[in-house]
C-alpha cells in the first residue's frame, strides 16, 4: 500500500510540473546549491507578448529575487535571483502574477553532483589521449532513436554522406572497452546538443536548444549514463562548445529577446575568416568587426557576446553543462572567432567554480605567433588571453605533415616541424596544446600520406611522443581514409563495425586486413606504452637539429629517459649514441618499445622510419 502511494506521489509531482511547465519557460532549467555562481539570471519566455508585465514572487527559503531587468521582447523576463548558502534542494516555485491572477512554474534546486568537482571536471592534461568521434557516424547501438518524430531532419542514409547515419552514445558505450583498451583515456564528441535543422544535423554544429541534447543521440539520460561509464573506468570526457553560433532553427532566432541578441548587417555579412586583424598594430576597426561579428555561414547566425544577458546565458549554460553531465574538460569551437574578453570572462568563471578543469580551443591559424595569441602566452600584447591550451595546427600544417611529405631543407622536410617546436617559448605552457593528424574538418592522414602505412606509422609514433596532449580521430588506427575535397563527409564515413551487418568490423577485426591488423595493434602497443610512461607523459622534450633528413628528440624526467629517431631520408642512417651524448651517456642500450628489439651504441635506422627506444 505505501508503494502504491509513493507511486501516486510521484505521479502527481510530474504532472504538476508538467502542468507548470506549459506556462512559461526557464533558461537555465535548474541550479544547484552550494555553487560559488549562486547570483543566477534567469531568462523566462511566456507565451503572450504582454507577459513581462507580470509580477514575479518567489517565497522559497534562501532564493531571493534581486533585480528584474526589462527586455525588448515582451515575451521575456530577466530576473537576477541569489542563492544563499543557507539554501536547501527542492522545488522553487516560480510565481507569476497579473490582474490578481498568480501562475506558477517549477524550478528546480538539486543537490550537487557527488565528489563536488573531485570525481569530474578533472582536466585533460599531457598524461591523457584524446578519442575523437563523431557519434552519428561511430555505432548504431539503440535503432529506436533514429527517426524521432516531431525532428526536421528525417533522413536515414548510410549511403549518403551527409544524411544521418543513427550512431549515438549507446554505441560508445557499447564499445568502451575497445578504447580503453586502445589506450584511450578521453572522449571528445562533436557536439551532442539539440540541433533540430532540416538538413545537415549529423555534425551538431547548429545548436537549436542549449538545453537539450539530441534526442537521436540518446537525450540527457544517455549522456549523463556515458559520462558515468567513463568516469567508472577513470576515464574522462570533454564536451564541445560552440558560443560564436548557434543554427538558423535556434529558439532565440525564431524569437529573439532583444533586436541585438545575433550580430546584424544590413545585407548578409560573412566573417572574413582572417585573424590578422585581431592582433595587427596596423589593422582596422572594420576589419576586426568583420572577423568576430560575420556569421560563420549563412546557417550560422552570429552570437552577440556584448549583449550582456546572452553572455550570462552562455557562461551559466557552460556551468550547467559541467555539473550536470559530469564534463571533465572544454574543446571550444571557432575559437578566434568569439569577443575574446567574453571568452576570458567565460573561462575564468568555469575554473572559479572547477579550479581542476581545463579548455582548449580551436584555433585554426597560420603562424606559431597568431596561435600563440589566442592562449596564455608569453607576448607582450595589450590582450591577454587565459586560455590554457589550442588545438596546435602549427605542428600539424607547418610541422608533421611537411617533414613526412617534402623533401629535406634548410627549411623544409623535418627542419618545418623542428623549427615550430623551437617558437614554443612564446606559450606560458605547450603541453596544454592538443596535437592531431587530422579531424573532421581535415583530410584523413592516411590519405594526406597517400596511403602510405609507413608514413602513417610515423606520425602515429610522433603523435604519441612529443609534448602536448594527442587527439586521435576515429578510425585512424584501422587505416580509415578520406579527402577533405570535394566534400567534408568523405572525412566523416561510418567506423566499421559500428552497424548491425557490417561486413568489416574494427571492434572484433573480423574482415579486417592484415595492414589494417597491424596498424591497429601499432597504435594500440604504442599507446598503452604512453600511457606507463613518465617519460612521455610527464617529463621534457629535448630535441636535436634534424640533419639530412634524419631528426632525433628525447623525452625523459629523472627516472626514464624515451630516444625518438624519426629517418624521413629515403635512405638508412647510421646512429652512435655518443653524438647525443646530453642524453645518452648514462645508457648503453636502446629498446624498441613495439617489438622489444635491443640495440646497442651504434646501429642503423632503416629509410621512411620512426623508432621508439627507451633507453636502458
Amino acid at each position: 500500500m505505501k508503494n502504491k502511494f509513493v507511486v501516486s506521489v510521484i505521479a502527481f509531482f510530474c504532472m504538476t510540473l508538467n502542468m507548470y511547465a506549459q506556462y512559461a519557460t526557464v533558461y537555465p532549467t535548474n541550479w544547484w546549491v552550494g555553487m560559488k555562481h549562486n547570483k543566477i539570471q534567469l531568462l523566462i519566455k511566456g507565451e503572450y507578448d504582454q507577459f513581462n508585465k507580470e509580477q514575479l514572487r518567489i517565497n522559497y527559503p534562501g532564493v531571493s529575487i534581486t533585480k528584474i531587468n526589462q527586455l525588448e521582447n515582451g515575451k521575456y523576463i530577466s530576473a537576477d535571483i541569489t542563492i544563499s548558502n543557507t539554501a536547501k534542494p527542492g522545488i522553487v516555485n516560480i510565481e507569476f502574477i497579473q490582474n490578481g491572477k498568480a501562475h506558477a512554474i517549477a524550478w528546480q534546486l538539486k543537490e550537487r553532483r557527488k565528489g563536488n568537482g573531485t570525481q569530474f571536471a578533472q582536466g585533460v592534461n599531457s598524461t591523457d589521449l584524446v578519442y575523437l568521434i563523431m557519434p552519428d557516424r561511430f555505432s548504431n547501438g539503440d535503432t529506436t532513436n533514429d527517426h524521432v518524430v516531431g525532428m526536421r531532419d528525417q533522413s536515414l542514409n548510410r549511403s549518403e554522406i551527409y544524411d544521418r547515419h543513427g550512431g549515438d552514445m549507446q554505441g560508445i558505450i557499447n564499445h568502451l572497452d575497445y578504447l580503453q583498451n586502445l589506450g584511450i583515456t578521453t572522449l571528445w564528441m562533436t557536439p551532442v546538443l539539440e540541433n533540430d535543422e532540416p538538413k545537415r544535423t549529423e555534425h551538431g554544429y547548429s545548436f537549436t536548444n542549449h538545453y537539450k541534447i539530441d534526442p537521436r543521440l540518446g537525450g540527457e539520460k544517455k549522456y549523463k549514463e556515458l559520462s558515468d561509464a567513463l568516469h567508472k573506468r577513470g576515464m574522462k570526457l570533454i564536451q564541445d562548445a560552440v558560443y560564436n553560433h548557434v543554427g538558423s532553427e535556434n529558439i532565440f532566432v525564431k524569437d529573439p529577446p532583444t533586436k541585438d541578441w545575433f550580430h546584424q548587417w544590413p545585407t548578409y555579412t560573412g566573417t572574413s575568416y582572417k585573424d590578422q586583424p585581431l592582433y595587427d598594430p596596423y589593422g582596422t576597426e572594420i576589419d576586426k568587426k568583420i572577423m568576430t561579428d560575420g556569421w560563420f555561414t549563412p546557417k550560422m547566425p552570429d552570437v552577440n557576446q556584448s549583449n550582456p544577458y546572452f553572455a550570462n546565458f552562455l557562461i551559466q549554460h557552460a556551468i550547467w553543462s559541467v555539473e550536470e553531465f559530469g564534463v571533465d574538460g572544454w574543446r571550444i569551437d571557432t575559437y578566434i572567432y568569439n569577443d575574446l574578453n567574453f571568452m576570458n570572462r567565460c573561462n575564468a568563471a568555469l575554473i572559479e567554480e572547477y579550479p581542476k578543469i581545463t579548455m582548449f580551443g580551436e584555433t585554426w591559424v597560420h603562424g606559431t605567433a597568431s596561435q600563440a595569441y589566442f592562449a596564455a602566452n608569453n607576448i607582450n600584447t595589450s590582450f591577454k588571453s587565459n586560455l590554457q591550451g589550442v588545438t596546435d595546427f602549427q605542428t600539424l600544417f607547418y610541422g608533421i605533415i611537411p617533414a613526412l611529405t617534402q623533401n629535406f631543407g634548410w627549411t623544409d622536410g623535418v627542419n618545418k616541424l623542428y623549427t615550430t617546436l623551437s617558437n614554443d617559448f612564446l606559450y606560458k605552457n605547450a603541453n596544454n596544446n592538443v596535437i592531431f593528424l587530422d579531424n573532421h574538418d581535415l583530410t584523413r592522414f592516411y590519405s594526406e600520406m597517400k596511403e602510405d602505412v609507413n608514413k602513417l606509422k610515423m606520425g602515429v609514433a610522433w603523435l604519441l611522443t612529443t609534448r602536448g596532449i594527442p587527439q586521435i580521430y576515429y578510425g585512424t588506427e584501422v587505416l580509415m581514409k578520406g579527402e577533405k575535397n570535394p566534400a567534408d563527409g568523405w572525412v566523416r564515413l561510418d567506423f566499421p563495425g559500428g552497424w548491425n551487418g557490417d561486413k568489416k568490423n574494427a571492434f572484433t577485426q573480423e574482415g579486417l586486413t592484415d595492414a589494417e591488423k597491424d596498424m591497429l595493434q601499432y597504435t594500440k602497443t604504442l599507446a598503452n606504452f604512453r600511457k606507463q610512461s613518465s617519460a612521455i607523459t610527464q617529463g621534457k622534450l629535448m630535441q636535436y637539429v634534424p640533419s639530412d633528413g634524419l631528426y632525433v628528440y628525447f623525452r625523459f624526467n629523472t627516472s626514464q629517459t624515451i630516444m625518438c629517431l624519426m629517418n624521413t631520408s629515403d635512405k638508412e642512417k647510421k646512429i652512435d649514441l655518443s653524438n647525443y651524448s646530453e642524453r645518452t651517456k648514462n645508457f648503453s642500450k636502446a629498446v624498441d618499445v613495439i617489438n622489444g628489439k635491443i640495440y646497442e651504441n651504434k646501429f642503423s635506422i632503416s629509410a621512411k622510419t620512426m623508432w621508439v627506444l627507451e633507453l636502458k
